[in-house]
């Protein structure tokens, strides 16, 4: 097979961005994604927020990106058993280009990000695994794939192989995460047609919704989601993989049950599910970042663990896209030195540094230990409850006043002391 200027490894955003950008730069690329076509094996329930970057490779981008809906809604529901609880936020500045964030169906989109890559001269091989780098000198110098026992040699790789990158692992880069450091994610994938779900959702146009869910997960550390596509809902629950085995809970078992709660229920009323899949995440955030790059290597998106929670959603595929963009750009600038050692390529951490990517992962860095909180999946959602309840209940009795009726329902479901210890902890996460 013949050689390469870089070779990359999975062809999600990371992945087909670098393999776009590097292309753009005028060197010969190789994308390998395991898959049938690019897309084929992601499970992926959510949105793309706005990203510049795809603008600066794709002029118009979001003018020709096959996305579903511009999002103007976010609701977060808390569950408490008789009771729901939403809070919703809607603004018309989401309602007007460029639009803040979009609902993808990642089939459709990946293949049609994979083409773009393409057309600018990458060259794509589908259906095939990379079993390993190859080195020469002590620098990586090229992937082995296992069709065909096939070698191909490049002096750079970005492995952009996902969560539990076997390239990562292999390069000694970092170890294989523990269950406490993941998350699992369960996914239904629900057709219901563009009216209807207009309709229910209270939304015109391409306009979409997000939605989670607290409350809903039996005491496992995690949520619900719910976003609209153009004609389908994905529906879905993360759990903390840690949590879910201290539990001895089935996931789908807790997803079955979830989509037959009252809120999930009429929701989906005459909805038909048309695919049902699952998909690890990272959830280590900031400070299980592995080291990012070695002689000839550098990982990218969820190879990276770049991946974060801050509390209200999580953050990912604008990541995974402006890593893949940074590591391009150090490869590029390798290129240009014709040294492609760690010292070199070192300077893509530093662009990371820079950007929103590793900013914000530090911003968030200690919600991690917040969302460790078991109360906050099951004890808040009822104290919720219990509150919105208490002020709305007509039965004859003097009312209390929201400051009362609240003391109260802490003393009850919460405890003072537990209150008080949360409040601290969640306000040192946050600040």
């Amino acid at each position: 097979m013949k050689g390469y200027d870089a070779v990359v490894v999975g062809a999600g955003p990371a992945g087909t961005t670098a393999s776009l950008r590097m292309a753009q730069r005028g060197l010969k690329v190789l994308l390998v994604e395991r898959g049938d076509v690019p897309g084929s094996k992601n499970m992926f329930g959510g949105m793309l927020p706005f990203c510049p970057i795809v603008e600066e490779m794709i002029p118009g981008f979001w003018d020709h990106a096959p996305w579903e809906r511009h999002v103007i809604k976010r609701t977060l529901t808390a569950l408490s058993g008789t009771s729901s609880t939403s809070f919703v936020f809607e603004s018309t500045n989401f309602d007007n280009p460029p639009y803040n964030g979009y609902t993808l169906f990642r089939p459709i989109f990946d293949r049609w990000y994979a083409d773009k890559a393409r057309e600018a001269g990458v060259d794509i091989l589908t259906g095939c695994l990379v079993e390993e780098t190859i080195r020469e000198k002590g620098s990586v110098s090229g992937v082995r794939i296992g069709r065909d026992h096939g070698v191909v040699k490049a002096p750079v790789v970005i492995a952009c192989d996902g969560v539990l990158s076997l390239l990562a692992k292999k390069a000694g880069l970092y170890n294989p995460p523990k269950a406490c450091d993941m998350a699992v994610g369960v996914k239904g994938l629900f057709h219901l047609g563009e009216e209807k779900i207009n309709e229910r959702f209270g939304l015109v146009r391409r306009q979409g919704l997000s939605q989670e869910f607290l409350g809903c997960t039996e005491g496992v550390r995690g949520g619900g989601f719910m976003y609209t596509q153009t004609e389908t809902i994905s529906v879905g629950l993360v759990f903390h993989l840690g949590s879910l085995k201290e539990k001895g809970l089935a996931p789908y078992e807790l997803f079955q049950r979830f989509l037959v709660l009252d809120p999930v229920r009429k929701i989906l009323k005459g909805a038909r599910l048309v695919e049902y899949s699952a998909h690890l995440l990272p959830e280590g955030g900031h400070k299980l970042v592995p080291r990012l790059f070695t002689d000839g290597l550098l990982l990218a998106g969820d190879a990276a663990g770049l991946c974060y929670t801050n509390g209200l959603n999580q953050e990912g595929m604008n990541l995974a896209i402006t890593s893949g963009f940074l590591a391009a750009e150090t490869v590029f600038a390798a290129f240009e030195k014709g040294d492609f050692s760690r010292e070199q390529l070192a300077g893509y951490e530093t662009r990371l540094k820079e950007s929103f990517v590793l900013r914000d992962m530090k911003t968030f860095a200690k919600t991690v230990d917040l969302m460790h909180n078991d109360r906050l999946f099951s004890v808040y959602p009822r104290l919720v409850g219990t509150i919105m309840e208490e002020l709305y209940r007509s039965d004859g009795n003097p009312k209390k006043s929201l400051a009362v009726a609240s003391w109260k329902a802490i003393k009850d479901v919460v405890g003072i002391r537990f209150f008080i210890s949360d409040v601290v902890r969640g306000g040192k996460s946050l600040l």
